[in-house]
């Protein structure tokens, strides 16, 4: 082809491998203009016209509208600045698929009902602020009242989740599960009592210093004795189970008695609760941390040890 020649429909078509069809009806859209007519009445088009479609063809497959694309072959818009925008809008379907894929996938995987699934998707479809009053009240109900001791500051920002503008599957699915699991009354009661036994020894610690809170303490004592397979029923167990009662007893100050000891096994058994480390694991995933540590082999070593060792 040279730039004197005109070409028939029929012609272009092969040329830039679209059919006759489509190049009639971009011509009939003003986006190719034919450049003459046959004196039959053909539309006859230029050497130009087979870039021009070239380009539409390549904008049309990614996703731009016919009167877009218009502009853009008049120069009446700027390509960049075309692409940019189209490029933002489909960071957008993307968000949006992948929501409604990590749906379809979780429904699949628990097999929800039609009430579950109508909540996973409206907790997919919360905007930022919502998700923060969604947490917030969450955190709210855990911690009204204690939330002026700097520790449980920390603590609150440390539970709150941060899901990712461009979150994965997996993120998505976590959040939903994290989502239902705030809204659980059960579990907020659960962790309500758990905050306020934390508060109650940390009021007694901060008369005697800075001290670390009961779950720490067992986690250092017990620790190694699990990693050397120590039975909690054996002898061997013994100075362990010591140590860390003795600290509780400290940490409250009261006696190491029978009742102190049941205190403490009903507080182990509540800090053990599953729910508590579920939170915890869907809180790494969405906020793309590391797996937290699972601390139930610790606890359940302690519970046993402490049953054991106390009259019912």
């Amino acid at each position: 082809m040279d730039s004197d020649t005109l070409y028939s429909i029929g012609e272009l078509a092969r040329r830039t491998g679209l059919t006759v069809k489509t190049i009639r009806f971009y011509s009939d859209r003003g986006i190719v203009a034919p450049t003459d007519r046959s004196p039959a009445g053909y539309r006859l088009y230029d050497i130009d016209a087979v870039a021009r479609l070239d380009l539409v063809r390549t904008l049309r497959e990614l996703g731009l509208d016919l009167p877009t694309i218009r502009k853009v072959v008049d120069r009446e818009l700027s390509l960049p600045e075309v692409a940019a925008a189209h490029a933002e809008a489909l960071a957008v379907q993307i968000r949006v698929l992948r929501l409604r894929r990590a749906v379809l996938t979780a429904v699949a995987e628990r097999g929800s009902t039609p009430e579950e699934t109508e909540l996973m998707h409206r907790l997919t479809q919360l905007s930022e602020d919502e998700r923060r009053r969604l947490i917030g009240d969450f955190l709210d109900a855990v911690f009204d009242g204690l939330d002026a001791a700097p520790a449980f500051a920390g603590v609150m920002r440390s539970m709150t989740p941060e899901l990712p503008d461009d979150p994965d599957a997996e993120q998505v699915q976590a959040w939903v599960e994290l989502a239902e699991m705030s809204l659980d009354p059960d579990f907020r009661a659960a962790v309500r009592r758990m905050a306020e036994d934390q508060a109650a020894e940390q009021t007694r610690s901060d008369t005697m210093g800075p001290r670390r809170d009961i779950a720490a303490a067992v986690r250092d004592q017990v620790g190694p004795a699990l990693t050397a397979g120590i039975d909690p029923a054996s002898r061997q167990a013994d100075p362990i189970v010591a140590a860390f009662t003795a600290y509780y007893a400290h940490l409250l100050d009261r006696p190491d008695d029978v009742e102190l000891r049941r205190r403490l096994t009903t507080r182990l058994e509540s800090v053990n609760d599953p729910r508590k480390e579920r939170y915890l694991q869907l809180l790494a995933v969405v906020n793309g941390w590391s797996a937290p540590e699972s601390l139930a082999p610790v606890f359940d070593w302690s519970v046993q040890a402490l049953r054991v060792r106390t009259p019912q």
